[in-house]
């Protein structure tokens, strides 16, 4: 049988990218490939980059040659449109076609929210960002496949300005905190299924770090720093909590327990999504 393979969308433009990896980063689609190489080992992992100009496209025919299909984060707004955002609408909308599996990452649930049929709105609160706290399951998330083994509130590293004003329909909210009512979704449409996470179970404390250097001054216009300096000095506490989870100090200072530091709880959503939807619908389709 030939190996499983998963297709990563990434989210941002090429200029996107170029600053994440300045700020000392890189592209999510590369840390989110890697991560799920790590979760499914002898996985195959492709990326496609649908904000690019003249970017070449998987069709149907070249979605359902895929196990999976995961769209990453982004710093575009959905409601912007254009030639940016289109297309990832377009290539959502034809992945939900083909049925096959597919998880969205912050950007990618409000990319399959306006696909399937919601809206997305700038967050009258602000933006939230670090880590999303005491996010809690609703009913339908108690007990969800997404949340096999996650607790009924937990906190997990995150960065959005914008949220959800109006779901699809067929939508199930699975999990909500203070700052976002829709902190993750399932989407049922024509035989596909779909789950999404408003925050980043696949970032480490070294990417949400690199994305508070990214955006820099526009975070201390928005007050969450006094100045600069004092921005860089908290990324790099967060790079070395990063690099060493093990510094009780640091874990103490940033309110970092087991629900962030630890790996394999922080990407359980990830690993239950290939556990309970692309694996079966592999075996389904007679790949393994």
């Amino acid at each position: 049988m030939p190996a499983p393979r998963l297709l990563v969308v990434e989210g941002n433009t090429a200029d996107g990218r170029a600053l994440l990896k300045a700020a000392g980063g890189e592209a999510p689609s590369v840390g989110y490939a890697g991560l799920l190489r790590e979760l499914w080992p002898g996985v195959v992992t492709d990326i496609c980059y649908p904000a690019d100009p003249g970017a070449n496209l998987p069709d149907a025919c070249g979605i359902e040659g895929y196990d999976g299909v995961v769209l990453t984060g982004s710093a575009l707004h959905v409601y912007d449109g254009g030639p940016h955002v289109d297309p990832q609408i377009a290539l959502a909308r034809t992945v939900l076609k083909t049925g096959v599996p597919i998880f969205g990452s912050c950007w990618g649930l409000q990319v399959l929210t306006v696909a399937a049929g919601g809206s997305v709105r700038r967050n009258p609160k602000g933006r939230e960002i670090g880590f999303g706290r005491r996010i809690r399951l609703t009913a339908a998330g108690r007990g969800h496949a997404m949340y096999a083994g996650k607790d009924e509130v937990f906190n997990s590293v995150t960065v959005h300005l914008d949220e959800v004003e109006s779901v699809a329909p067929n939508t199930k909210v699975l999990a909500s905190n203070a700052f976002s009512a829709v902190q993750a979704i399932e989407i049922a449409l024509n035989g596909a299924t779909a789950w999404a996470v408003q925050y980043h179970p696949e970032y480490t404390l070294n990417d949400i770090a690199a994305t508070l250097r990214r955006y820099g001054k526009t975070l201390v216009k928005e007050g969450f720093f006094p100045d600069e300096a004092n921005l860089v000095a908290y990324s790099h506490e967060l790079d070395t909590l990063g690099r060493d989870t093990s510094i009780k100090w640091l874990a103490w200072r940033h309110a970092c327990d087991h629900l962030i530091l630890d790996t394999r709880y922080r990407t359980k959503e990830i690993q239950n999504w290939i556990t309970h939807q692309v694996q079966p619908m592999r075996s389904k389709r007679g790949r393994e």
